[in-house]
Order: C-alpha cells, then sequence, then structure tokens
C-alpha cells in the first residue's frame, strides 16, 4: 500500500531473524517509509547514532542486548523516537514491562500488517502533531496579523494574479521587495492557498538567526554535537515537514548554508548536525529577499546554481511610495484590526489624516504604515483618526522626497551622559540611525557601513543589554 512522501515514516528495525529482516526492508518501503534494519541491539544502537528515527521495532529477545535493554538506551538517546516492542512469547508481564519501560506499543509474532501499519498511522499522527505544535508556537511569535492582500493597483491585481497561479504548486519562489512591503503576507497567502494548507508554514529570518547556529536552527542536532548541544533538536525543514518553508532575508546565508539548501532542493534530503545519515523531508521552500541576489552572484557572494534553483519564479512587491492608491484600503483595514483588539466601535479615519499619510514616502512601508495607525488607534480613541494624532515630527508631517528611504540629514545623536563605555556609544548611535530610517534595518545597515547579519547581531545585543 503507497503512502504519501507526507506520511512516511524512518523506521529503525532490530531483530535475529534473517527472514523477517529481509521482509521488512522490502515491504516497509512499499508502505512509504524509509527503513534500516539491524540483526541485534547493538547494532541497532550504532545506527540511532549515527541517525535519527521516528519509530523502532524491536524484538524483545535477542541475542545480547535485549529489546528492553535498547528501548531504555532509546529513551536517553532519542526521546522523539517511539518504539514498538516484536514478541513471539507474549505474555501481559512481557507488554506490562515494555509500556512501562516507555514503549509505544507491542505486538506479537507474527504480527499481522494491518495492525503495525494502524499502529505506525499513530505514530505519524504523533510526530506531526508534534511539528504542529512547534510550528504553531513559531508562528504566534511571528504572526503579524491575518494573510489578507490589500490593495487593487495594477500592481496589486498582477501580484495577486501570480499568487493564484504559482500556490497550488510546489515550486520554489522568490518574492523580492524592499523590507516592510509584505513579503512575509505573500508567503503565507501562497501557503494557504496550496495543498499544503492543512500542514505547518514556518516563517524563518535568515539575517537574525545567530552566526553559529544558523545551520542547527535549519536542519536540526544531535546530542553532543557541539558545546551547549544539552539535547536532540528538531530543525525547522524537519518541523516543516508536509508544509511550507519561508526563507526571508535568504541573501543573508553563508556559503556553507547555502550549499546544504541547495542539497536538500536537489535530493529532498537533510541531515542534523552531528548525524552521518542523510533523510527525507518534504517541503515546499519560498523565500524572500531585499538584496540584489544577481549583483551578489556576480560578486561571488550567493552560490549561481542555488539562485537558479529558488528563482524558479520571481514576485516583486512594489514599495508603498509606489501604489499610494492602495493606502486607504489599507490604513482602514489595519483600523479595523486595531480597534477589533481594543474593543472600538466607533473608530474610523478622517479624509485630513488620509491626505497627510499619502503625501508621506513611507521607507518603512507598510509595516512603518501599521506602526502608524496602531499608534493612531490608540490616540483616537473610540473616535476618529485626525492629523493631529499622527506624529509631528519629520517625515510623517512633511513630504520626503518619493525615492528617499530617508533624509539626508544625519541622525539625531549625543553622546550619553556620564562616563560612557565605546560599546555604550555604539549602541546610541545605532539607535539613532535606526529612528532615522524609522527602523527601515537595510537602510540603517547601508550607513553604518555593516552587513544586515550584523546589525541584527547588534540589535540582539542591545535588546539583551
Amino acid at each position: 500500500m503507497e503512502k504519501s512522501r507526507q506520511g512516511g515514516l524512518r523506521i529503525l528495525f532490530a531483530d535475529d531473524e534473517a527472514h523477517l529482516r529481509d521482509l521488512m526492508q522490502m515491504e516497509l518501503p512499499r508502505m512509504g517509509h524509509e527503513v534500516t534494519v539491524c540483526p541485534d541491539g547493538t547494532a541497532a544502537l550504532r545506527a540511532l547514532e549515527r541517525g535519527s528515527y521516528d519509530a523502532a521495532l524491536l524484538d524483545i529477545r535477542m541475542p545480547g542486548l535485549t529489546g528492553i535493554d535498547v528501548l531504555g538506551q532509546i529513551r536517553q538517546m532519542s526521546p522523539d523516537t517511539q518504539v514498538i516492542m516484536l514478541t513471539g512469547h507474549a505474555t501481559v508481564d512481557t507488554a506490562v514491562q515494555a509500556l512501562r519501560a516507555g514503549a509505544f506499543d507491542y505486538l506479537t509474532k507474527p504480527c499481522k500488517w494491518a495492525e503495525l501499519e494502524m499502529i505506525l498511522t499513530r505514530v505519524a499522527e504523533r510526530r506531526d502533531l508534534s511539528n504542529k505544535t512547534t510550528a504553531l508556537e513559531t508562528r504566534l511569535k511571528a504572526a503579524e496579523g491575518a494573510p489578507v492582500m490589500i490593495g487593487e493597483t495594477p500592481v496589486m491585481q498582477q501580484v495577486r494574479r501570480l499568487v493564484e497561479t504559482i500556490a497550488p504548486t510546489d515550486a520554489t519562489v522568490m518574492i523580492l521587495g524592499e523590507t516592510g512591503t509584505g513579503k512575509e503576507l505573500i508567503a503565507r497567502n501562497m501557503h494557504d492557498k496550496s495543498k499544503r494548507a492543512d500542514r505547518a508554514f514556518i516563517p524563518v529570518n535568515c539575517g537574525a538567526l545567530p552566526e553559529n547556529l544558523v545551520e542547527s536552527e535549519l536542519f536540526g542536532h544531535r546530542k553532543g554535537a557541539f558545546t551547549g548541544a544539552d539535547s536532540n533538536r528538531k530543525g525547522l525543514f524537519e518541523v516543516a515537514n508536509g508544509g511550507t518553508l519561508f526563507l526571508d532575508e535568504v541573501g543573508e546565508l553563508d556559503k556553507s548554508v547555502q550549499v546544504k539548501l541547495l542539497r536538500f532542493l536537489e535530493s529532498g534530503e537533510i541531515r542534523r548536525v552531528g548525524e552521518n545519515e542523510p533523510f527525507r523531508v518534504d517541503v515546499r521552500v519560498l523565500c524572500a529577499t531585499n538584496r540584489d541576489l544577481r549583483e551578489m552572484v556576480a560578486n561571488e557572494q550567493f552560490r549561481e546554481d542555488l539562485f537558479f534553483r529558488l528563482n524558479t519564479f520571481e514576485i516583486f512587491l512594489p514599495p508603498l511610495r509606489e501604489r499610494k492608491g492602495d493606502i486607504p484600503a489599507l490604513a482602514r483595514h489595519m483600523l479595523a484590526r486595531y480597534a477589533s483588539r481594543r474593543g472600538l466601535t466607533q473608530a474610523t479615519i478622517s479624509p485630513e489624516a488620509l491626505e497627510v499619510l499619502q503625501s508621506h514616502a513611507w521607507p518603512g512601508n507598510i509595516r512603518e504604515l501599521a506602526n502608524m495607525i496602531e499608534r493612531a488607534t490608540i490616540l483616537a480613541g473610540d473616535g476618529p483618526i485626525l492629523s493631529e494624532h499622527l506624529p509631528t515630527q519629520a517625515p510623517i508631517r512633511g513630504k520626503t522626497t518619493s525615492g528617499s528611504a530617508g533624509s539626508n540629514t544625519g541622525p539625531h545623536f549625543q553622546i550619553p551622559d556620564g562616563n560612557p563605555t565605546l560599546r555604550d556609544i555604539e549602541m546610541k548611535y545605532i539607535q539613532a540611525v535606526l529612528e532615522k530610517h524609522s527602523g527601515n534595518k537595510p537602510a540603517a545597515s547601508r550607513e553604518l557601513g555593516i552587513s544586515l547579519k550584523t546589525l541584527y547581531n547588534k540589535i540582539n545585543q542591545l535588546q539583551h543589554s
């Protein structure tokens, strides 16, 4: 019986009977699973040291280590692996002993395929539930509201048509645009309109990942793989199995990680840090960047082969200053969302306030507009947002140059009082540059003369100082 790759399990089978090993090696792949067979418990533990498994099928009576012995080791080495005991000497005591030791279930030999399939289905359901829980936690941390595309300008209508066409496929997509234009929202829309909509959507900001943990975050690691790896950990690719992984700021990935990403796109396989055996996951990859990847390829900062694998389709999101006709609809949509959170029923936006919003160049794009509407909603209370509820300082009340990411004057900066350290002065200046660019990190990193990844690291230090 053929199963989809989404439901496939990685199974470790250990039994001293050669004909059973041969049978499992032939039949389990037909059921859609990957299997590694071992003749005894010692070999099973060695296999577990090399790779991770969703389930282990263990004969209770084997030469050397018994199935119960191996079960105890697995509970220590790989708690996520569900163990199913096999016995030809079924007694109540045997079953109770196995279940008390942490077994997921047990079967008597010769086992019936229907019974085995039912148990493996339960294992897959538990794995998927665990992945969905982790995915939900990840999504809640990064939630930016419902994935609704707002806008009827011609350029947004074209974007919407592209999304409708590409979403049902498994094609990789590159979403381009300035910071704050809504690239993640487009990716969420594509996921929600795909056949993977009931599976996990995992967004990850590649530029914000700690430089020494990028590979572990994406691909996972085994306990002891490096200092601080105190337990086995699933990577985001594994958590997204069956669903969609959205790699924002993909241009910030180091070349060593680019190689591993390319390997996945070509083979469908990943390998945890510290493991020797790769395993398959079924993940659709969507990417986004505000950088010019073609220029990075020319400068040998980004792999050309990876660029072409990621760029099957390209969607460009225009900056808000080039779609000002959408500002009223966007503002009203955001107002409805914030008013609902605060229990407001009379919230509106005055024509004068809309005129002010449309006169602004929006260097921070939709993200800046969202912050502005949230602030104005708080100030206006349960009434209309007036122009006076918008910030009085430049640039929102004055007209900025439409192509500018900020004013040309330097940031307002003053050396802190007392006896500040060089780090204090550095952090204060970074704050000033970020404020000047309305939180636009790529623009701030360019003015500071540092990479976007370095800026994210500095911001993390700032938040934890």
